[in-house]
């Protein structure tokens, strides 16, 4: 039981700071893009927020790699292609149930499934933070134009 809360606990460090690195990076890539002096159209703006979406979700499969190459580490799964499955479901924490490890490492997989909660949250409020100032400044720009 400590082995997988240490494992467990090193693999949400290492989750985190690849979420934090990619936040940074698509933060930093949006500030570059948005300011006060361009009003953009409609469409360069979703292109703009597809990215930053896209770039996010690059995080969120390094992530559920990183898990996937500890349980074929561990031996707590068959094949590569069998650790990636079953934790791209536990990650999602869509879980199907249809892969389970043993007794040894299940309590491993818990820690994934709040991981993966944890880091969709993370991304789900870095996009809505982006689409208010992606869409936010153009609102500002068109209420200034018209005066």
């Amino acid at each position: 039981m400590i082995v997988q809360m240490i494992l467990g606990s090193v693999m949400i460090i290492l989750t985190t700071v690849v979420q934090g690195v990619f936040m940074i990076t698509a933060i930093e890539m949006l500030r570059r893009r948005v300011t006060r002096k361009v009003t953009r159209s409609d469409f360069e703006s979703t292109l703009l927020l597809s990215y930053f979406v896209l770039w996010l979700f690059v995080a969120t499969i390094i992530e559920v790699w990183a898990w996937a190459m500890l349980y074929r580490l561990i031996g707590a799964v068959g094949s590569t292609e069998e650790a990636l499955y079953f934790s791209t479901t536990t990650f999602t924490t869509l879980g199907f149930g249809d892969i389970t490890l043993d007794d040894q490492w299940r309590l491993l997989s818990s820690f994934e499934g709040a991981n993966g909660l944890l880091m969709f949250g993370w991304s789900t409020a870095l996009i809505f933070a982006a689409v208010q100032k992606v869409y936010g400044y153009e609102r500002r720009f068109s209420k200034d134009d018209s005066n």
